[in-house]
């Protein structure tokens, strides 16, 4: 019992929060190029080279907040990139998704060589973190307390952009142009409205929310850069998007589900369970919600079937 109050206390609620915020911020950037009919799977890498960038300005130019700002533009610049290749070029995404997966992991590579003359982690008291939050009133309150206070500006700063990405998606005219730019395009454009910048503007704004990942996890999360830190969190951000089918409060809820046994797997390590072992948790939590969405899936499709059968019956008769 002592054990397990060592486990599940205030302190995993905390590192659920922390470490969900990349995968919710790529996941939102996810959802969004999904509605519009991409298949983003190169997130991983976006985060990866938003990461780099977001230390190496940090550490340059002695401001968080110019990381940041650098890991959105080259993130807008990835975007660009993308939908240059899968949109107009109209080349296999899965493919350029991979590409740029492996292109990211290469360049962090070889710049962090070139740039600091270090080997696999980058850590220096000259990287300025981002600035946390601590909010006095909510000392008093227990539990709700300790959770909130003392995060990153990103922790509070995603719950906000969660819900200003269901406000884009369904309350505006361009968030609709983006829908039906995946579902009908076709009318779309029978409408007026060019279905390809729909598509390029939502992988821009996935490239931005990417960089945003990118920048609190080597900037809030942690304060370094590590060779391929991003830890496939790009993938994960995927499959929460399939598992939340693309709608933002589902998708944030998968991405808390995840950063929860991301979290309790940390945890365990203090058990004396194997970190190889606590390391496959969200993994195969991951696995097991693409199954999920697989199966329901295919419920929903029989079901339909069989409304659409009895619908023909009926009307024979």
């Amino acid at each position: 019992m002592e054990h397990l109050m060592d486990v599940f206390n205030i302190g995993l609620l905390q590192n659920t929060l922390r470490t969900a915020t990349p995968v919710i911020l790529a996941a939102m950037g996810g959802l969004l190029t999904e509605q519009a009919g991409i298949m983003n799977i190169g997130m991983d890498g976006m985060i990866l080279i938003g990461a780099f960038v977001a230390v190496a300005f940090s550490f340059f130019m002695s401001s968080a907040g110019m990381g940041v700002l650098a890991a959105v533009l080259v993130g807008i610049i990835i975007g660009l990139f993308f939908a240059l290749f899968v949109v107009k070029l109209k080349s296999d995404e899965f493919i350029i998704g991979i590409a740029l997966n492996t292109f990211a992991g290469g360049l962090t590579v070889y710049l962090l060589r070139s740039i600091f003359g270090v080997r696999g982690t980058f850590s220096d008291a000259g990287i300025v973190a981002l600035p946390t939050v601590h909010i006095d009133f909510l000392d008093s309150i227990p539990i709700i307390g300790p959770l909130l206070n003392d995060n990153s500006i990103f922790v509070y700063l995603t719950w906000l952009l969660v819900f200003l990405t269901w406000l884009f998606l369904y309350r505006t005219p361009y968030g609709f142009w983006m829908r039906a730019a995946g579902e009908h395009p076709e009318s779309l454009e029978t409408a007026g409205i060019n279905p390809r910048k729909m598509k390029f503007l939502a992988s821009i704004l996935c490239g931005i929310f990417c960089g945003f990942a990118g920048a609190h996890l080597s900037l809030g999360y942690l304060t370094m850069f590590t060779e391929g830190m991003s830890s496939s969190r790009g993938f994960i951000a995927f499959a929460c998007v399939i598992f939340g089918l693309a709608n933002p409060p589902k998708v944030f809820i998968a991405a808390l589900l995840f950063g929860f046994l991301d979290a309790l797997g940390l945890r365990l390590q203090s058990l004396g369970v194997p970190s190889d072992l606590t390391a496959t948790v969200p993994y195969i939590a991951t696995v097991l919600m693409l199954v999920y969405v697989v199966v329901s899936a295919n419920k929903r499709k029989k079901k339909k079937a069989e409304r659409q059968l009895k619908s023909a019956i009926t009307l024979e008769e």
